[in-house]
């Protein structure tokens, strides 16, 4: 994490900004698994996939973020995208090719949260916009899962309780900058309370070029897709064989 990787000078902007376009995100409270796969889904009875929790965050896309927000403009900028990429120690970076998920405003509102999942970029970047009241902590489990490597009974176990071992927890506050492998890293945002909702961008990139998210997904996440999705699904750019 980078403290005040935003001066607080341009904190109240952030804010405004994020509240500002928060009203366009899709809601839909509902049931999904750690994987965001079906529930019909062919897993054995013990499978962390069978754990049932509640998703209640809900994700303004980039198509509906201004162009010219602090968010967009930081996200696009190529000096700030090979900052990122050294950060990751990588030759190069690439902004997700998804017209909806490269870019998000992710609102969780008094009383909701984002339950535990993984990504389907490999690196996420994100900067809290707007802090809340009380909760809404970051938790995350880094590198509990390798591209060819699942590691259910970890990953059940943190689910679980039976074992929380693995999560740390990150406090944070407006303009803080974070990174992480959010492909591998299971991750959550704990219950906001209080009267105030949590608003966090969300920036993603790919070590390689055209990766988009599955039509599944996309229509979960923002309840619809654009004809990007549908072709991508027919080309199968995927950055792993893992089971979202």
């Amino acid at each position: 994490m980078l403290p005040a990787f935003i001066l607080p000078g341009g904190w109240d902007a952030l804010r405004r900004e994020g509240a500002g376009v928060a009203p366009l995100a899709y809601y839909d409270v509902e049931e999904t698994n750690v994987y965001n796969i079906a529930f019909d889904a062919d897993l054995p009875a013990d499978h962390p996939g069978r754990i049932v929790m509640q998703r209640g965050n809900a994700f303004v896309p980039r198509d509906r973020i201004p162009t010219d927000s602090i968010i967009h403009r930081l996200y696009t900028d190529p000096s700030f995208v090979r900052f990122v990429a050294a950060c990751f120690e990588l030759p190069e970076l690439h902004e997700l090719a998804d017209p909806l998920s490269a870019l998000v405003l992710n609102v969780v509102q008094p009383g909701m949260e984002h339950p535990w999942h993984f990504d389907t970029n490999e690196f996420t970047v994100s900067m809290l916009t707007q802090e809340p009241e009380q909760g809404g902590v970051f938790e995350y489990c880094p590198n509990i899962r390798s591209a060819g490597a699942e590691n259910f009974d970890a990953v059940r176990s943190v689910l679980t309780d039976a074992d929380r071992s693995p999560v740390q927890a990150l406090t944070l506050r407006p303009g803080d900058l974070q990174l992480f492998k959010g492909r591998y890293a299971l991750h959550r945002v704990s219950a906001v309370r209080g009267t105030t909702a949590r608003h966090s961008a969300i920036f993603a990139y790919s070590e390689r070029p055209g990766v988009i998210g599955s039509v599944a997904r996309t229509r979960q996440l923002f309840g619809r897709v654009l004809p990007a999705h549908l072709d991508a699904e027919r080309k199968a750019v995927r950055v792993d064989q893992l089971l979202d």
